[in-house]
């Protein structure tokens, strides 16, 4: 068998609509994921029933939180289908995310911060 249509730097044979059945990120809980919203796997024993294989490598690589951005990076596949990915194994209790507008805001202040440095200093 002949595969010389075939090149190595064509990427992956099976398409990005292929891999979510065609779903866009509509849905309520792909559509609360941005770019920089943290992922991190929820801890249970055995992989849930009905995952793919894309899933299963999300909830891998989040046991640590990880952004949508950078699952999108590490899984060499476009950020709309990380979103509706991600947004199943939400509605599965499979992972919990956090935006950063829910991150605490702002940065503590300049004199909050030269008091900790004195302080430390003369310890």
């Amino acid at each position: 068998m002949d595969d010389g249509w075939y090149d190595e730097a064509a990427g992956p044979l099976v398409r990005p609509y292929a891999i979510t059945a065609g779903r866009t990120p509509s849905s309520s809980a792909s559509a609360q994921l941005d770019l920089a919203t943290q992922v991190m796997t929820l801890r249970s024993e055995a992989d849930p029933a009905g995952l793919t294989p894309e899933h299963l490598k999300i909830r891998r690589l989040c046991h640590r939180a990880l952004s949508v951005a950078e699952l999108a990076a590490h899984l060499s596949l476009p950020l709309g289908v990380v979103r509706v990915l991600c947004g199943d194994l939400i509605e599965r209790g499979v992972v919990i995310v956090r935006s950063v507008s829910q991150l605490p805001a702002g940065t503590p202040d300049h004199e909050l911060l030269q008091a900790v440095l004195d302080g430390l200093s003369k310890l």
